[in-house]
């Protein structure tokens, strides 16, 4: 399928027929082995059938008994329940002068001995400092190759998630419509990628459009700016 969609798209690109910035784009990506989208599936086959005599796809249309709507599954993360737990807190005691100077000085010692500790340490590590932290390596991203977008520009996505099988993409416009949405399939890796079209309903307005990639199990989102 990849085959025939690329010889389509160079035979395209000879004639100079459609939009050389998109047709470039699906050939680099039919190349390089990447996601291709629907939406530009779609938009090779009717120019191939207009310009290159394709013959159109016959679609057979199901009987009244098996036309269903076929919703996608949207597995919501679960929200733990916050639950506010009142404890009787007991009077409070009171503590006799003797009491105090006894805790000011066990506190006095605890805090020289802790001293003397930190200092042995860093005489065994070489002055190195005692306390090292690892950063936690991002295991769950989506980006854009752009920060802003011009209508009909191509929006190149991409990122990374620790589960396997596929994520969920959607695109939503600054009243949080839904203008864009596709399922992608995950690499062995980890790491997807996918391309979509700024245009079309919903873009009709400029603004900040957001991102988001749900595998399943959590969802992570980002933002970038349109101009209509």
């Amino acid at each position: 399928m990849t085959d025939s969609l690329l010889d389509d798209v160079k035979a395209l690109l000879d004639k100079d027929f459609g939009d050389d910035r998109i047709l470039k784009q699906i050939c680099r990506a039919c190349e390089n082995d990447e996601v291709i989208s629907n939406y530009e599936r779609n938009y090779v086959r009717k120019l191939a059938e207009k310009y290159l005599g394709r013959r159109p796809e016959v679609v057979q249309t199901p009987t009244p008994v098996e036309e269903k709507l076929i919703i996608p599954d949207v597995v919501i993360p679960e929200t733990p329940t916050i639950q506010k737990i009142q404890t009787l807190q007991p009077p409070p005691q009171r503590i006799s002068s003797s009491t105090l100077k006894n805790s000011k000085l066990l506190l006095g010692i605890g805090g020289v001995a802790l001293v003397i500790i930190i200092a042995v340490a860093a005489s065994f590590n070489g002055g190195s400092d005692v306390i090292s932290t690892n950063p936690i390596s991002d295991t769950l991203s989506i980006q854009t190759d752009l920060s802003s977008y011009d209508k009909k520009d191509i929006i190149s996505i991409s990122g990374v998630s620790d589960t396997t099988g596929v994520v969920n993409l959607s695109i939503e416009n600054k009243n949080n419509e839904l203008v864009w949405a596709e399922q992608v399939s995950l690499k062995s890796n980890g790491q997807y990628s996918t391309l979509a079209i700024a245009g079309g309903p919903g873009w009709e307005s400029s603004g900040t459009y957001t991102i988001y990639m749900d595998n399943g199990i959590e969802t992570k989102s980002n933002t970038f700016s349109f101009t209509a």
